[in-house]
């Protein structure tokens, strides 16, 4: 299986710090965005312990496929599903311990979300799994794509036809999302399944990037852009700063060669 990756992040035009981190994992062919949050910096905390924890447990089970896992597995999801699942869980589990421990923590959060290619039998998958409001594009024959659904009220709103997508831009509580890592001892996390193609790109971002740069006007930078993707990272954190970076920005462009 052969892949190319980049990936960049940027603190923005308005915040003093950077909260989101990203897990860039090529040996186990898995990449993740954590958008953290938390007053006194703590959302850098939660987002930091997450990039460890999940990059720990892929590399323990990567090396012992014996190993014990944390957390039962569900019956329901194959052995990759479950482990990508089980690694978010486990930074779930180490977010809200170390929050009970230092009460400066407490209520600690990040959003996540991961893509965690394998190949098995000849037939190559990406999971796509995550927990929050950071997103999945996948850029496939010059078009662009959302994968993933946020897990945030304004999505929920839309999903039940509440409000229409013209109000969903200026919904008031943008902001409030229904599910994260550190919030609740059972988290719900959503894992697809995808068949990737020679060619295809996939977008993981924080919503600092979506939510200043129109899907359309990212979709544009990935056609001029996309073969070269150092440069389109550069280019899609240089926009969302542009239009007015009110965020910290987090991008990783995993391109599946075949």
């Amino acid at each position: 299986m052969r892949i190319s990756h980049a990936a960049r992040t940027d603190v923005g035009m308005k915040r003093d710090n950077n909260e989101d981190n990203y897990l860039v994992f090529p040996e186990q062919n898995l990449f993740a965005v954590f958008d953290g949050m938390g007053g006194h910096a703590a959302g850098e905390v939660a987002s930091g312990i997450a990039v460890r924890e999940m990059k720990e447990f892929f590399d323990l089970t990567g090396k012992d496929p014996e190993a014990t896992w944390p957390f039962k597995d569900d019956r329901a999801k194959n052995y990759d599903e479950n482990r990508i699942v089980t690694a978010i869980k486990l930074c779930n589990a180490r977010i809200i311990e170390v929050s009970e421990q230092d009460a400066s923590k407490k209520n600690m959060g990040t959003t996540c979300v991961s893509a965690y290619f394998v190949e098995r039998n000849g037939a190559p998958k990406a999971y796509v799994a995550h927990t929050g409001d950071s997103r999945v594009y996948l850029f496939r024959d010059n078009k662009l794509k959302r994968i993933t659904i946020d897990h945030s009220l304004v999505e929920e709103y839309l999903r039940l036809g509440k409000i229409t997508e013209e109000e969903a831009k200026n919904f008031p509580q943008k902001n409030i999302i229904l599910r994260a890592l550190g919030q609740q001892r059972q988290v719900e996390v959503e894992c697809n399944a995808h068949d990737p193609k020679p060619g295809d790109v996939f977008m993981l971002m924080s919503d600092g990037l979506s939510g200043m740069v129109e899907d359309k006007f990212m979709e544009s930078i990935m056609q001029k852009q996309s073969g070269n993707l150092e440069a389109c990272c550069k280019k899609l954190l240089d926009t969302a700063n542009a239009n007015g970076g009110v965020d910290n920005s987090t991008v990783i462009l995993v391109k599946y060669e075949g």
